[in-house]
């Protein structure tokens, strides 16, 4: 379905598409549990790396916020 419409006299064309529901179930299917089955292959040692790098990038992210604050006048 495809739609005109006009935005701050911009024209703008907005199509539509709707999602096949067989996909949409398969996708729910293998999505719910991709999670708990990746950690459950993953050894302790795994686990904590992942943790560790997670945790490493929120850090700089904060870090980074913190620094660009400091600059704003």
């Amino acid at each position: 379905m495809i739609f005109w419409g006009v935005k701050s006299k911009v024209w703008l064309l907005v199509m539509t598409k709707k999602k096949n529901p067989h996909a949409v179930a398969l996708g729910k299917l293998g999505g719910s549990k991709g999670g708990k089955v990746r950690a459950a292959k993953l050894t302790a040692e795994q686990r904590s790396e992942i943790a560790r790098k997670a945790v490493l990038t929120r850090w700089a992210k904060q870090r980074k916020k913190e620094v660009l604050s400091k600059k704003a006048p």
